[in-house]
């Protein structure tokens, strides 16, 4: 069922009503003292955001210094409720210059209101586009002395925007030059043993769009996905030849993707927001290229030593480098001095992480840098405990690299006038949680 909210409020940290809207009559007005009672006071606000209280739902989030609570009297979509809450906050950040707290609260109390009655209609959410809003709701809010500069207004046009298929975009945009960033983002998740056999291992992505462009374009995103691939290839009665495909995993697409021509037609086409934004999230589990290995010698002499040998090579081409690459390397809590030798980078001790922390600028590919420690322990009277070795960490960030193997084929602009397009595409490889146990 989707979100049914009979109520929406606005608390400070103490538990003080700011602002509310009741949309239904099923609740009544005394249901922000329950919340008060039976979570605020009881010390219970951060070990679950959905709680039930006398036959009322209480979904609530904190934001700065401000919770922001719904009550549903009815089986609510959870999920529906926090994405309102996060798309609702957006929309205020965006009117009152990037700031959400009490202060900006108080000092926006009407428009405040006004927003509330147009974003949700008898405790259902409506649109929450602040490119939309802005074209009727004209009121600026009180902006913070540190938020941003007002934009200019958009061409008023509310009621095609409104009721039209394209809610995203507005027409009139005109640009001097016709651009199309797009930024493909993988962050890379590992876990190996000691032996180096992969543990686990898997690659989240994004696709990020910033769009320049005039009049109302429609852009077509080729990817070598197996499942596109194999669609082109029977539209056109012959194999392609695209090199590597991938299976692309738990897509999401954002709104002004067409999915009836995706499921049909398997390929990305889609009139663009103007500026920035997410045009899709995957995930890919099968096929992963690891930039990175790392291979650990550790060894405990006695109980004052250890020698702690790591060897990185980076196995993406050679003409490829990576940045800002760091490497943590735990030693136990008792370490008193440390010696290094290295072939690349710096290392030093950080006694407050307890980790060898290795460092390199610039990381060339197909090189294999060499980092030897000397480790002195304290000797404890104690009876020594056994050494859990934590697993060694890893930052990087690798340019023009992707770990999925996922490519853009091909970047395509249509628009009536038949402008001229410039495209940019640049591929960037993270770290996430990589981490190799030693």
């Amino acid at each position: 069922m989707p979100l049914a909210a009979s109520a929406i409020y606005f608390l400070n940290l103490r538990g003080d009503v700011l602002i509310n809207r009741l949309y239904r009559d099923d609740v009544g007005g005394n249901m922000v003292d329950a919340f008060r009672v039976h979570i605020m006071q009881t010390k219970e606000l951060g070990t679950c955001p959905v709680r039930q209280i006398g036959g009322c739902s209480f979904f609530y989030m904190r934001i700065s210094n401000v919770y922001i609570v719904i009550v549903v009297s009815s089986n609510a979509n959870v999920a529906c409720a926090f994405k309102f809450v996060v798309e609702a906050v957006s929309l205020f950040k965006s009117y009152f210059g990037g700031a959400f707290d009490e202060d900006a609260i108080r000092n926006n109390f009407v428009l405040i209101y006004e927003l509330l009655d147009e974003i949700m209609d008898f405790g259902y959410p409506q649109n929450l586009s602040p490119e939309i809003l802005k074209l009727y709701i004209t009121q600026e809010g009180v902006r913070s002395p540190f938020s941003s500069k007002p934009t200019d207004k958009p061409v008023p046009n509310a009621t095609l925007q409104v009721t039209g298929a394209v809610g995203w975009r507005r027409e009139g945009l005109v640009y001097k030059k016709n651009e199309v960033f797009l930024d493909i983002v993988e962050s890379v998740n590992l876990l190996m043993s000691s032996k180096g056999s992969v543990l686990r291992c898997d690659v989240t992505g994004k696709i990020l769009m910033k769009c320049f462009l005039s009049g109302m374009p429609d852009l077509k995103l080729g990817l070598n996905d197996k499942i596109g691939l194999e669609k082109e290839s029977q539209l056109k009665s012959r194999p392609t030849k695209s090199g590597k495909t991938i299976e692309l995993d738990d897509v999401t697409f954002h709104q002004c993707v067409n999915l009836t021509r995706f499921n049909s037609e398997k390929t990305v086409s889609f009139v663009p927001p103007d500026g920035e934004f997410e045009l899709m999230k995957y995930r890919i589990t099968e096929g992963v290229n690891l930039p990175f290995r790392v291979l650990p010698t550790i060894k405990e002499l006695g109980r004052t030593r250890m020698e702690v040998n790591v060897k990185v090579k980076s196995v993406f081409g050679a003409k490829m480098f990576a940045l800002g690459v760091v490497i943590k390397i735990p030693v136990p809590k008792q370490t008193a001095k440390t010696s290094f030798q290295v072939t690349s980078g710096r290392a030093k001790y950080n006694a407050a992480i307890d980790c060898l922390v290795w460092k390199i600028r610039k990381f060339p590919g197909q090189t294999e840098p060499t980092m030897s420690a000397e480790v002195e322990l304290i000797s404890t009277i104690a009876e020594k405990k056994s050494w859990t070795r934590p697993p060694i960490q890893m930052e990087f960030q690798v340019p023009m690299f992707t770990a999925s193997g996922l490519r853009v084929r091909f970047l395509k602009v249509w628009e009536k006038s038949g402008y001229n397009t410039v495209e940019w595409v640049r591929y960037i490889t993270k770290a996430g949680s990589y981490e190799i146990r030693c």
